[in-house]
């Protein structure tokens, strides 16, 4: 394995560190550094794998009126383009762990006219694979990777009642248990190993500051762009203003419009977001995390297990340890 001389020290590559295991294997320099200074790469919706193909499931409700009855009255011509441009990721939820992920943007949703308790994930339409059972995979992709820690953003709720979501709570708690990491200050890696933490879990509505266990909502930055070059340049900008001062994302997944799917009829999302990887990549690389004002923290993408994404940001971490020198 290539190695780099930090101040005479020769250090791994991080990009070359197995990626399955990418934390437990960081130069211990960077144990004491705050996770939310460290370069972390994330998955935006990372449950569109099994988003439901059978026809079963409604478009969710947060999509537009007009595609709502499009959808109602011409579902085998109306279908085939939600599934094309909701699906942000191919693979399982353990193949991304797998592949070096450690932020998982998780959407919840109860479905319309469910009279089970089950919960879904949801992007265009629901997905095959219930809230639990994807919580209980993560559970044990952790115990068999013990050092490694993944940080969980429950956000975008969508027809859950108060009854619904202590009910989640109940279940997050019982599925991941000591393993949950309480609200605290020092959040390194050598404090989380330490006390046997594995999961931040943040949670987008207001029961998260009643519970110990769920932190706040992790902003995230969206362009709302469908070209790179229009996403660097909002990025840019926002940098120039400021970072926040604990979690952030930074989430180069491309948003197209009604326009730009109508006037490209035979493409989907994947075919937009793999012919803009070089450049998104080539802006990644040239990031740095830390402390400073323009500095990342989190970078989410779609189809992350696709390109080399998740080393390049890992990679961006050999910056701290030149600094720390």
């Amino acid at each position: 394995m290539s190695s780099v001389k930090v101040s005479g020290v020769s250090e791994l590559r991080l990009g070359e560190l197995p990626m399955e295991s990418w934390m437990t294997h960081l130069p211990c320099a960077l144990w004491d550094t705050p996770l939310y200074h460290l370069a972390i790469p994330g998955s935006h919706n990372a449950i569109t794998y099994c988003l439901d193909m059978n026809d079963r499931s409604p478009v969710d409700l947060t999509q537009p009126d007009m595609l709502q009855k499009l959808d109602k009255y011409m579902k085998p011509l109306i279908r085939p383009f939600v599934y094309k441009w909701a699906k942000t990721q191919d693979c399982s939820i353990k193949q991304q762990l797998d592949c070096g992920v450690r932020y998982c943007d998780l959407r919840i949703a109860h479905r319309p006219n469910d009279s089970s308790t089950d919960l879904y994930f949801y992007h265009g339409v629901y997905t095959t694979l219930t809230v639990e059972t994807v919580l209980m995979e993560i559970r044990e992709w952790l115990d068999a990777h013990p050092k490694e820690v993944v940080i969980l953003s429950f956000s975008h709720f969508l027809g859950l009642s108060q009854d619904f979501h202590m009910m989640l709570l109940t279940n997050i708690r019982n599925v991941f248990t000591s393993k949950l990491c309480p609200k605290m200050e020092m959040l390194s890696l050598r404090n989380l190993w330490s006390l046997g933490y594995q999961v931040i879990l943040s949670y987008e509505h207001n029961i998260a500051s009643c519970h110990s266990e769920l932190w706040p909502h992790i902003p995230y930055w969206w362009a709302n762009k469908c070209k790179a070059e229009a996403l660097i340049e909002e990025f840019e900008h926002r940098k120039q203003r400021g970072r926040p001062g604990g979690f952030f994302v930074t989430g180069i997944n491309l948003t197209e419009d009604l326009k730009y799917i109508c006037t490209h009829p035979t493409e989907s999302l994947k075919d937009l977001v793999m012919s803009t990887y070089p450049t998104l990549l080539g802006w990644v690389k040239e990031q740095t995390p830390g402390s400073k004002v323009d500095s990342l923290n989190i970078i989410a993408g779609d189809f992350i297990t696709e390109s080399q994404f998740v080393p390049a940001v890992v990679a961006l971490n050999e910056k701290l340890l030149k600094w720390s020198s």
